[in-house]
């Protein structure tokens, strides 16, 4: 039974009084450790800093508390916290876009996701329920041209049984959000919901199914996400992080649903939106000023979910990890690309603030996507103050209380990786948890190896963040340009060319505390260490040869690998587990019959 508003308004009052007590307890404690030596200016800038990073942290470590007593205490957590029924398949009668957001993309991965899908939802005997409409941007000629040739191909295959529509705009207004839009004014009265996928995108036909089913028996229902996990993948870099994001997710989305409810997020793909409320409320006007914080908004998704409260419907998250995928970056190089896109785009949400009628908690949903990001700064700015004020010669007594300063580390490295421990203990006390995983010894391998990588990569981020927050307030904006998908090398001069400040900066402060042989220096180490190793991560993170045997020996495996379904294994991609889904032949044959294979 869906929460009514009382208990919804406890949930939030409870989880916002634990997050503030937390980080009000966490900011005495640094105080305590900074003023062993007296509390000065420098200490209280120190402080400063040291609560600006501080949010995301407690709440991350909460939502893992909310997450993992969910997952003990229910048989299934995902209904306690998401409790929308469904109507059964055989009563879909809603009429549905699936609408695939493309620009300059690899169009033969397009071709091939769409093909799949069309071919489930033919198989489940609902196709008839759909319609598909790739969406282009793209403004390079040979991208086109693929596009259309796909286009054809798809139509050749399945024009007797689904209508494909393909539309591309001369210029591209509003970015992905005005492609969206663009296709409601124009069709929207012909459909009852849209799906929304990216160029990358792949959803299993019974989970649309079942979002559409949700979709019809819930009438308020403006918005549903799906949780979106990695494809398998011989990338290393991008074995490994879809492997955190796994570990870390199943907790933290859990959580984060208990008190959310139904103010969730939107992630702009993978997820079904009620097309009436959406083209009237969610329509994304430039914001004013010039870029790169004003203009059109770059990370539209959250704007839209807030606009969807604001109007009355419910956003929700459908916290289940199956049937949504989705393909992480290749390579280090490619992530820092993608998350200075979404830095940019939740920058311009300062602008957004004081919107009328906006829900309390779509405002502070807001302010948190900014801090997600400004806390990057301040943290980079507080371990730089760290390393001056630990290699000062101490005129009255030691700059800190060491063993507060162990009690304040411990404290915040439990609450950084949290989710993800969250999500272990959990699953290693699942005999089918650990199996999903291949096995108890190679979960703990692989969570523990990850923690390391996850550590190391914190402060390339961090340093990546604040620099290109720096060149935004000298007007420096991101380019807009397609993500590379499949694995490749990556050249130690490409790296070079991207990572040169975090490895200079890694340097410096190495050379600055061996010069004054702090033994504070320890509680730098792992900030200096992955500033300085950026470079050598990113191109053995790259590496093609070690990728393949990541996968040859399961080494961060992740559930699709070990028991692929077979819409998974259908895609051709290299798989490593105890059990394969069987493709029917006809099947194999017809996919390759048009050159998505």
């Amino acid at each position: 039974m869906e929460p009514d508003e009382a208990v919804m308004s406890r949930r939030r009052a409870l989880f916002f009084f634990l997050v503030v007590a937390t980080t009000a307890f966490a900011i005495a404690l640094m105080v305590a450790t900074l003023s062993s030596g007296g509390f000065d200016l420098l200490d209280a800038v120190l402080t400063l800093c040291f609560a600006l990073t501080l949010p995301w942290t407690v709440i991350g470590f909460w939502n893992a508390v909310v997450g993992f007593a969910l997952m003990r205490r229910h048989r299934d957590p995902a209904a306690a916290v998401c409790p929308l029924e469904a109507d059964p398949p055989n009563a879909v009668t809603a009429k549905t876009a699936i609408l695939s957001c493309i620009r300059n993309e690899d169009a033969d991965r397009v071709v091939r996701h769409l093909d799949r899908m069309i071919q489930g939802l033919q198989q489940s005997g609902y196709g008839q329920a759909f319609e598909i409409f790739v969406l282009s941007d793209s403004t390079w000629s040979e991208c086109i041209e693929a596009e259309e040739a796909g286009i054809r191909r798809l139509r050749e295959r399945w024009s007797p049984h689904m209508s494909i529509r393909y539309r591309r705009r001369p210029d591209n207004p509003g970015f992905k959000a005005g492609n969206i839009q663009d296709f409601m004014t124009r069709r929207g009265d012909d459909f009852d919901f849209a799906l929304v996928l990216d160029a990358d995108s792949l959803m299993a036909p019974e989970t649309i199914l079942r979002m559409v089913g949700i979709m019809q028996r819930n009438p308020r229902l403006g918005i549903l996400q799906s949780l979106v996990v990695g494809l398998p993948s011989t990338s290393a870099f991008a074995r490994i992080f879809q492997f955190g994001m796994r570990l870390g997710m199943r907790s933290y989305s859990l959580g984060s649903a208990w008190w959310q409810g139904d103010s969730g997020p939107y992630w702009g793909h993978n997820a079904l939106l009620r097309v009436e409320p959406f083209r009237a409320y969610c329509r994304l006007d430039p914001l004013p000023g010039r870029p790169p914080l004003g203009g059109w908004i770059l990370s539209h998704d959250q704007v839209e979910a807030v606009l969807m409260r604001r109007a009355g419907y419910a956003v929700r998250v459908l916290p289940l990890e199956r049937g949504s995928w989705e393909e992480n970056p290749p390579t280090l190089v490619e992530f820092v690309r993608r998350d200075l896109r979404w830095c940019q785009g939740n920058l311009q949400y300062l602008r957004l603030l004081g919107t009328p009628g906006l829900r309390p908690i779509g405002r502070v949903q807001l302010v948190l996507a900014i801090l997600m990001f400004i806390g990057s700064p301040a943290w980079v700015l507080f371990m730089t103050l760290a390393a001056l004020q630990i290699g000062r010669v101490p005129e009255s007594g030691p700059m800190f209380d060491p063993v507060l300063g162990w009690l304040l580390f411990a404290l915040i490295m439990t609450m950084v990786f949290a989710p993800k421990l969250a999500t272990l203990g959990s699953l290693l006390l699942s005999r089918q948890g650990r199996a999903d995983f291949g096995g108890g010894p190679r979960l703990l391998a692989g969570a523990f190896g990850e923690i390391l990588f996850s550590t190391l990569l914190a402060p390339v981020m961090a340093l990546a963040h604040s620099l290109f927050m720096g060149g935004l307030l000298f007007g420096k904006a991101i380019v807009w340009s397609p993500q590379r998908r499949d694995t490749y090398r990556l050249k130690l001069t490409q790296a070079l060319r991207r990572l040169w400040p975090q490895t200079l900066f890694g340097l410096a402060a190495l050379l600055w505390l061996i010069s004054t042989d702090a033994a504070g220096a320890v509680f730098l180490s792992p900030f200096i260490f992955g500033a300085l190793l950026a470079v050598p991560i990113a191109v053995l993170t790259a590496w093609p040869a070690l990728g393949a045997w990541l996968a040859r020996i399961g080494l961060w495996r992740i559930p699709e690998e070990v028991d692929p379904p077979a819409l998974i294994q259908s895609l051709g991609l290299p798989l490593v587990g105890r059990k394969r889904a069987s493709v029917p032949a006809s099947d194999q044959v017809a996919a390759d019959s048009i050159g998505v294979d």
